[in-house]
């Protein structure tokens, strides 16, 4: 089984991930805008991807939705912008 420290930074066209810790990363868009957060869970079933966004007004990170692929959570975080 794959434990969370040995997830390597997941590679997804169109954005750079920056390390935020073993299992987040720091979302930029190809200006270098900030779109989210990537955080990798390890489930029963594998590694969970899942995208976040800061809330301002309430001080913690908003949970944007949960996904099989660091890609589809990245997509996930452009289009709601």
């Amino acid at each position: 089984m794959t434990t969370v420290t040995e997830i390597p930074t997941p590679a997804v066209r169109g954005v750079r991930l920056l390390p935020v810790s073993a299992r987040r990363w720091r979302v930029l868009d190809r200006r270098g805008v900030v779109i989210g957060h990537l955080r990798a869970d390890t489930v029963a079933a594998g590694i969970r991807f899942r995208a976040e966004r800061f809330d301002l007004a309430a001080a913690r990170m908003r949970p944007i939705g949960s996904f099989w692929n660091a890609h589809e959570a990245v997509e996930c975080l452009r289009h709601l912008r």
